[in-house]
């Protein structure tokens, strides 16, 4: 509600755009660029160790595919309704109150963007040493954080072709990767055909697990919300590229599952970090290491922009809101957020110094699944509350698919309190802290839902 005095008051929709300039395949490639990572290529060989079956893995990575898709829907109706930039700092300030807003906000501008930057530049430095043996990973590491940090001070423009290039460099390296490695591959015993066995393996505890690591590994599938306002029609746009994203990473996350599957002996691939290493050597003999590096090293570039370019995002948009924050809110002549790209190119920085984003990366995941939950959450109490509300994308499936996202991710959080309840704790302590931080600086007033939508 909004209090009688400020009744009327709605937050702008475009305040964080300097003009329209994302297209639909720039967006869609954001997404696809933030979801893979360097998981795909490293979980299969702990999945196999209780789940030895090619059809129950394939079933998996397709589940999780399902779950982020169900969460693409959802936040699609959201962002069409409230499209302002800033994923859900702007969705749960709209559907339940600022304070909720800023506590998603504070999460995902501090260490939520800047942790996961950070662990991909140290993942470009090692795998970096493929191609420069005698570079120092951390320098790697640090290169490529400003490099990618440089092009988004440039402005949307030269941002959007960067991430565009890099992201279809990567694409063609899986591509040509999977066709070269079911081509010249030498077929392994495994079925992916479903058989008696695997009715035990899908309702195993292994396969639950087994399915949270799988998540983190689709995670991204909400990049496009977190710069709605610098897209060109995003009521419609939007929807498409989250969709289109989610359906591209699943469709090559099953693929590469099969193609390591398919080349490596399934023994050789159990208990491995480095599965797609051993897959290459399988496929393309000594230089496979080499070659799989290189594919994972120049497909981390892709990813690092993408980070860096939406997590300023957040910051931005709270400049927008809170004064003691506005500095944030200032663009660069090309209309770059400087400072929040800045900010966030030093939290990196100073993670990378110091490693201890793999400590932040631990306790950050509760407060990420928390956000991400009560967005959903906050498509079924608007529809509840406001069903008249204009939504120019309806979330499709509704409500069994918003339904299917909330009890996978209570799943995963109730995993990560049982089993790593210290992490858990701090990531809510991280929560509790924005809203404090909240109490002090937070003085813009809650906007009626009504309004604002009526607004934008």
């Amino acid at each position: 509600m909004v209090r009688p005095e400020t009744r009327g008051t709605a937050w702008p929709a475009q305040l964080t755009t300097g003009g329209p300039n994302v297209s639909l395949i720039v967006a869609t490639a954001i997404v696809v660029a933030d979801m893979i990572g360097v998981g795909v290529f490293t979980s299969l060989g702990f999945q196999l160790k209780d789940i030895p079956s090619g059809f129950s893995i394939l079933l998996l990575w397709t589940t999780g595919g399902v779950v982020a898709l169900c969460g693409a829907f959802s936040y699609s109706e959201l962002g069409a309704m409230f499209p302002r930039s800033s994923g859900e700092y702007n969705f749960l300030s709209r559907a339940f109150h600022p304070s909720l807003g800023f506590l998603a906000g504070w999460v995902s501008a501090t260490v939520g963007f800047a942790a996961p930057v950070a662990l991909a530049a140290m993942a470009f430095g090692e795998y970096g040493k493929s191609l420069l043996p005698d570079a120092s990973p951390l320098a790697l590491a640090i290169a490529v954080v400003w490099l990618v940090s440089l092009v988004q001070l440039t402005g949307v423009k030269h941002s959007s072709t960067f991430q565009l290039i890099s992201t279809i460099l990567k694409l063609v390296l899986i591509l040509a990767f999977l066709a070269t490695g079911f081509a010249i591959g030498t077929p392994q015993p495994i079925s992916f055909a479903a058989s008696s066995s695997d009715f035990a393996h899908v309702t195993s505890g292994s396969f639950a697990i087994g399915l949270v690591f799988v998540m983190y590994s689709f995670s991204g599938w909400n990049a496009a919300t977190y710069i709605i306002g610098e897209m060109r029609l995003p009521q419609r746009n939007l929807p498409r590229a989250l969709l289109a994203g989610t359906l591209i990473v699943l469709m090559l996350y099953v693929a590469l599952n099969a193609v390591f599957l398919y080349t490596a002996p399934v023994d050789k691939l159990s208990g491995q970090l480095d599965v797609a290493r051993v897959a290459g050597s399988y496929i393309f003999g000594d230089i496979g290491g080499r070659i799989v590096g290189a594919m994972i090293c120049l497909g981390l570039v892709s990813s690092i922009s993408a980070m860096m370019w939406i997590g300023p995002r957040v910051m931005m948009t709270m400049g927008e809101d809170i004064p003691a924050l506005r500095i944030f809110a200032r663009k660069s002549p090309q209309g770059a957020p400087a400072y929040a790209i800045v900010f966030q190119l030093s939290v990196a920085n100073l993670m990378l110094f110091t490693r201890s984003f793999e400590a932040v990366l631990d306790f950050i995941q509760f407060a990420l699944l928390f956000c991400s939950f009560f967005t959903v959450l906050g498509v079924i109490k608007l529809r509840i509350t406001h069903p008249d509300l204009r939504r120019p994308y309806r979330a499709w499936g509704y409500p069994v698919t918003p339904l299917v996202f909330l009890l996978a991710t209570a799943f995963m959080m109730y995993h990560l309190v049982t089993e790593r309840p210290l992490q858990s704790f701090l990531g809510t302590l991280i929560m509790l802290s924005g809203l404090l931080i909240y109490a002090r600086f937070g003085t813009r007033p809650a906007p009626s839902a009504v309004v604002a939508a009526e607004r934008d």
